[in-house]
């Protein structure tokens, strides 16, 4: 009797440390900053309001909400071609608003993989959800180290707060 219970304080044992340390493989496997193999998802932003949501060595870049709010009801968006390259802050598009026409910036440095055709069609949907839908380009990161000029969430909530007074 008393050995079926250290068996069973074993087994016990055994099963919360293989849960433990499955956790934590999954855990460095998402939130690992490095390129390869693991997976690097996060969102970053530059100070002309544009997005930068990386996974892994591909960007999504767009611009943020606060930034249409800004720019008023959008009704063109201009976007670059596939395979075109841009270096960090270089022009790769711009939107045009009732308001004014803006130019869209390149937060890191990179190949375009695909762009958002649906705002050819329909640019008022960078008005409805600028920061999911309405992305602009997806780009190949090709220097991973630009992403730590970026800022993240916090710092640019404080960004726009600063800016809005």
């Amino acid at each position: 009797m008393a050995s079926a219970s250290i068996m069973l304080a074993n087994a016990t044992r055994r099963s919360v440390f293989q849960a433990m340390r499955s956790s934590s493989r999954l855990s460095t496997a998402v939130t690992s900053p490095s390129f390869g193999s693991a997976r690097f998802m996060a969102t970053y932003y530059t100070p002309a309001h544009e997005y930068c949501k990386v996974d892994g060595n591909v960007a999504t870049v767009g611009i943020t909400d606060f930034a249409q709010a800004a720019l008023g009801d959008i009704v063109f968006v201009d976007l670059p071609e596939p395979d075109d390259e841009f270096e960090a802050k270089d022009s790769f598009g711009s939107v045009e608003s009732v308001k004014a026409a803006s130019d869209v910036y390149a937060p890191v440095s990179g190949k375009v993989l695909e762009v958002n055709e649906a705002l050819t069609d329909e640019p008022a949907l960078v008005n409805t959800s600028a920061e999911d839908e309405a992305w602009f380009i997806k780009l190949e990161i090709t220097d991973e180290s630009e992403l730590s000029g970026l800022m993240g969430a916090d710092a640019y909530k404080e960004h726009c707060e600063k800016e809005a007074h």
